[in-house]
């Protein structure tokens, strides 16, 4: 299995910007990884993904705000999140694209002014 490590939350204020990082145990290379989001109380949802090809998707929500890449050399996933609101409130967490359930510690990101 793929272990990963997702690092870069804390607080920001509503319009701020973060970028997380997903650092794989091993290579990401193979793999489509996604990112998903947590907000309290509330399911999982998905927030983007990127296949090994680097081509990436977004969901519509934050489509235009959150960019996702990332560096098989380093073995890392990023995302690149602008103009953070306070419903982006959550626990970001990464994953490979077919995987569901196993998850990991992920990173909290709070949007509060």
């Amino acid at each position: 299995q793929v272990q990963v490590v997702e690092s870069g939350g804390g607080l920001v204020q509503p319009g701020g910007s973060l970028r997380l990082s997903c650092e794989g145990s091993t290579t990401l290379s193979p793999y489509t990884m996604a990112w998903y989001r947590q907000a309290p109380g509330k399911a999982r949802e998905f927030i983007a993904r990127i296949t090994p090809d680097g081509s990436g998707t977004s969901a519509d929500s934050v489509k235009g705000r959150f960019t996702i890449s990332r560096d098989n050399a380093k073995n890392t996933i990023y995302l690149q999140m602008n103009d953070l609101k306070p419903e982006g409130t959550g626990i970001y967490y990464c994953n490979p694209w077919s995987i569901v359930g196993d998850w990991g510690q992920g990173t909290q990101i709070t949007a509060s002014s």
